[in-house]
């Protein structure tokens, strides 16, 4: 035994003394997905690679438990041609047992050996490798199977061979699937166009066309992981889209050249506002506008402003809207933040959500939270996940957290039909995440590839550095420069505090008036750094100074488009669009929440009513963190719209292929629009009748349900029978 396998027994012994306990309260798929999203937070954060590696595991877990199951439910990679590539199986070699919990223990097994092999594959070489090796290796303890078992052969073995072969098979799939994971992810075409922006030192670097993406070097930076960069992270994914998706479809896809490079589109959104460098333009401008958004709302992030606002769903509802591109003004609300649905008529915040919970009948309570309190929380809960998970397993957690967790015991698929046992529905559920967010992945970045669009901090220091937009007649104009506003955007004179600023002389520049950076921060659990004037070639997201902007393009934003994908499929996976019970909340405790600065001010909850109000504020805290502007927002929440149904719909063809309908259908379930109408063809009849008998005697809710008793009985046929031959109204 050499010294690392020494360390991880005694490791692995230790911890898994404490663990049992917690492993009991899960499925082994849940403890599983744990052990990925650990992983996870142990790598560099890098989206498109875990939301990939979500995938797989979902597949892995899946298709493990797939290949036990009597009914009919099918494998998606085991057996089959997958995106080319064929992975032989022998159904018939393989001893499925006759008892359900032995069957059960099996599937286990299979999905547990598979899971071990990927991550060890796919996460060796991260920066936090002993961890990872360690939390996976007490993970098997745990569940008494040998790590050195490594056999694939599953006619002879059964069910850890299995778990090795599929595993096997995905990770030699994997290397040839477009991703370039032999040379760890590495670009193939794309090159950057503009210098680096170093934003330690005034201005852009140089920065030549203000719509394009520069990547961001520091003296010392740390991702959004927390691991230590050695040196300028280069565009992460710019052509993922080369990348085969789940429920990607050919019909989705559009193939561009730019610069020499071919790039795959898919749901191609379109091209984002561009800044004319020789026309002079005010916020009136598209893409000034959206900028000066981005700066508007860095003025809110002051929690001592007086501003109060009920953050509950009393006032914060988002019922799932869009705006087209060229109308976001009537949607956002650019002085004082949010969406302009969340004010009345008058202009007054607050009220304008949801009227009760649905669940107990009862109001929402109302949850009164500075605004700067609240912008800052949601910036940094979103920026990347509760613990650095990145934005695809974020939406993993809080499924895990909310659904699977909140409801084990009572799941049923579309929130209707028979209760499923823990296991079944936890990998179907994690099927059809994961390919929804791997599509979002590829739709999103392939966006970000061939558009390379700026980030704020690019755009809004190129117009400070260009001056003042507004008077041709005062010092420092430029038609490209900062359109002024008393009070707000102003000129600094020989009077300004700011007018001899770190040794130089700095008037006739511009200054705003916003959160000033951390610079003025130097012990971040003690100090804030507050709003108020700064230098605007100066400006700073509300990020860590080892951070600033993630490296890859803004068009179209990932959390937008990963987190309404996530909202469509977990409604459609509920049947609901509201959180369990009406409301899910997620605590940021007095001066111990935020990292980025102290704070916040206050104790309160997150909550949101609706999986749409949840996502909506994903989107919009990367407005207030000063990562997006709106232009990236709206594109990136049409594109996960779509791939988030269509994601739902393909995965049901493959988990409930007796249900499902076609692919783009509305799934298996019977309508209830019409009581006893089961089919939708508007009469009660024969066709209703047929349906109805297939649940009849089963634990079911739903439609079929006409007593609401949960189970399908006698006095549901009776009730049917008195509406036979009847027409809806």
């Amino acid at each position: 035994m050499n010294a690392i396998q020494h360390t991880l027994v005694l490791v692995g012994w230790t911890m898994a003394a404490s663990i049992p306990s917690l492993a009991q309260q899960h499925t082994v798929a849940h403890q599983w997905n744990e052990q990925v999203l650990e992983a996870i937070r142990n790598d560099f954060a890098r989206p498109t690679v875990h939301a990939r590696n979500l995938y797989h595991a979902s597949i892995l877990m899946y298709d493990s438990w797939a290949a036990f199951d009597t009914t009919q439910s099918q494998t998606i990679f085991l057996g089959q041609t997958f995106d080319g590539y064929t992975c032989p199986f022998d159904e018939a070699a393989l001893e499925i047992p006759a008892e359900l919990d032995e069957r059960k223990e099996a599937q286990e097994v299979a999905l547990s050996y598979a899971t071990y092999r990927l991550v060890r594959h796919r996460y060796e070489n991260s920066p936090q490798a002993e961890s990872t090796m360690a939390n996976i290796y007490v993970q098997m303890i745990i569940q008494e199977l040998d790590t050195a078992f490594t056999s694939t052969d599953y006619a002879t073995y059964g069910a850890p061979a299995l778990g090795n072969y599929l595993a096997e098979q995905l990770i030699a799939y994997g290397m040839n699937d477009g991703s370039n994971e032999a040379n760890d992810y590495a670009n193939t075409c794309y090159e950057q166009l503009e210098p680096n922006i170093r934003p330690e030192e005034p201005g852009t670097n140089g920065l030549v066309d203000p719509n394009r993406w520069q990547a961001v070097e520091l003296s010392f930076a740390i991702d959004q992981s927390g691991e230590l960069l050695t040196e300028t992270p280069p565009f992460l994914g710019p052509q993922w889209g080369e990348v085969p998706g789940f429920a990607l479809r050919d019909s989705n896809l559009t193939v561009l050249e730019r610069d020499g490079c071919t790039y795959n589109l898919w749901h191609n959104p379109g091209p984002p506002v561009y800044l004319d460098t020789n026309e002079y333009v005010g916020f009136e401008d598209e893409w000034k506008w959206n900028h000066g958004m981005v700066l508007r709302w860095s003025e809110h992030l002051d929690p001592t402003d007086g501003v109060m606002w009920d953050i509950g769903p009393a006032s914060l509802k988002y019922d799932g809207s869009i705006p087209a591109s060229d109308n976001l003004d009537s949607f956002y609300a650019w002085e004082n933040g949010g969406l302009v649905s969340w004010y009345d008529e008058n202009g007054n915040f607050g009220g304008q959500g949801h009227e009760v919970n649905p669940f107990t009948g009862e109001p929402y309570a109302a949850n009164m939270v500075p605004r700067g309190d609240y912008a800052r929380v949601i910036s940094e809960f979103w920026a990347d996940g509760p613990e650095s998970e990145t934005p695809p397993g974020h939406w993993y957690t809080l499924l895990n957290e909310f659904i699977l967790d909140g409801q084990a015991g009572q799941h049923r698929w579309r929130g209707q039909g028979p209760i499923i046992e823990d296991l079944e529905f936890d990998v179907k559920a994690y099927l059809a995440l994961g390919g929804a967010m791997h599509d979002c992945a590829i739709a999103a970045w392939s966006a970000k590839g061939y558009y390379d669009y700026s980030r704020p901090v690019s755009g809004i220091r190129y117009m400070a550095e260009h001056g003042q937009s507004s008077d041709p007649d005062q010092p420092n104009y430029h038609p490209a420069g900062l359109p002024l506003i008393p009070g707000w955007i102003e000129m600094v004179d020989d009077a300004d505090p700011l007018n001899f600023f770190d040794g130089e002389d700095q008037t006739g520049k511009v200054k705003v008036r916003c959160w000033k950076g951390p610079d003025y921060i130097e012990v971040p659990l003690i100090d804030e750094a507050g709003v108020d004037w700064i230098l605007a070639d100066r400006w700073w997201p509300y990020q860590r100074p080892s951070f600033v902007t993630p490296p890859f393009a803004g068009y179209v934003s990932g959390h937008s488009t990963y987190s309404r994908a996530a909202a469509e499929l977990l409604e459609l996976l509920t049947g609901s669009e509201y959180w369990p019970g009406g409301l899910a909340e997620w605590s940021a405790p007095m001066n111990q929440f935020l990292v980025f600065e102290d704070g916040p001010s206050m104790s309160f909850n997150l909550q949101w009513a609706t999986f749409m109000d949840a996502s909506n504020e994903s989107a919009l805290s990367r407005m207030w963190g000063g990562i997006h502007p709106p232009i990236d927002d709206a594109p990136g929440r049409r594109i996960g719209k779509h791939v988030g149904r269509n994601a739902f719909h393909y995965a049901e063809t493959i988990v409930f292929p007796q249900w499902a309908q076609e692919f783009g259908g509305d799934g298996f379930l019977p309508s209830d629009v019409c009581s006893g109408d089961f089919n939708g063809d508007g009469t009660r009849g024969s066709g209703d009748l047929i349906l109805f008998l297939t649940a009849f005697g089963l634990g079911w809710t739903g439609p079929y349900d006409l007593d609401n008793s949960a189970v399908i009985d006698t006095q549901d046929l009776l009730e049917f029978l008195q509406l036979w031959n009847t027409e809806c109204d």
